[in-house]
């Protein structure tokens, strides 16, 4: 069976992961490369396990949050279906059946914040990942006079984690903001629509979604 492990060192997905980051860098967006991959793939691992979902499950989510970016190597525009297609040449060469490549595929090309669906487990897991990695480490801008609210916001961002509590039936992404960088309401403002998603994608896997922003419930 194809492990996230195989996936990570493939030539051929380290390339393309890099070559996406660089285009967006080139673009002015925080960074997409290898350090968000491999965090989104981690967290989705994590809410599946949490929440008892099948080993095999829970590792292809891995695997749909590891690639779930690499359609930003051709165009951020489209990227979520331009990334299932290429995530689905990569993993049919790898040999992984068609039955999994189909969950996979269908969680990255589900991903985005326009198109964002929670059509199956892994991308419902995918989604409250991809959404909750919001850190100062992302941004690129060395300049903070010349942030906009998308650097300003995840630079105010100290420590970010999303919390998967099987007892009580929730998930819950708490953030820790430096008020004095930027407001809370600024954060509202730009990640609405994701908190929307991630509200979907927890009720998805039976679960209500949290958020709590300096030790306030927010959500």
């Amino acid at each position: 069976m194809v492990t996230l492990e195989q996936v990570k060192k493939d030539p051929e997905v380290q390339a393309y992961l890099s070559g996406g980051d660089e285009v967006l860098a080139a673009m002015g967006y925080t960074e997409h490369g290898q350090r968000h991959a491999a965090l989104v793939a981690n967290i989705a691992r994590n809410i599946l396990e949490r929440l008892g979902h099948p080993g095999r499950e829970a590792e292809l989510a891995a695997i749909a949050g590891y690639l779930h970016d690499i359609g930003n190597v051709i165009s951020r525009q489209n990227h979520e279906q331009i990334g299932g297609l290429v995530a689905l040449r990569v993993l049919d060469r790898l040999g992984m059946p068609p039955s999994e490549t189909a969950m996979v595929v269908a969680a990255i090309g589900n991903h985005g914040e326009d198109v964002g669906v929670p059509v199956n487990n892994l991308a419902a897991a995918l989604l409250l990942a991809d959404k909750s990695d919001v850190h100062r480490s992302r941004v690129r801008n060395p300049e903070m006079a010349s942030f906009d609210i998308h650097d300003r916001v995840n630079y105010a961002a100290e420590h970010s984690f999303l919390r998967v509590d099987d007892r009580r039936k929730a998930i819950t992404l708490e953030i820790k903001i430096d008020t004095k960088i930027s407001p809370v309401m600024d954060y509202f403002e730009i990640f609405l629509t994701r908190m929307v998603l991630c509200r979907r994608a927890a009720s998805f896997l039976g679960c209500d979604f949290e958020l709590v922003i300096n030790g306030v419930r927010l959500l």
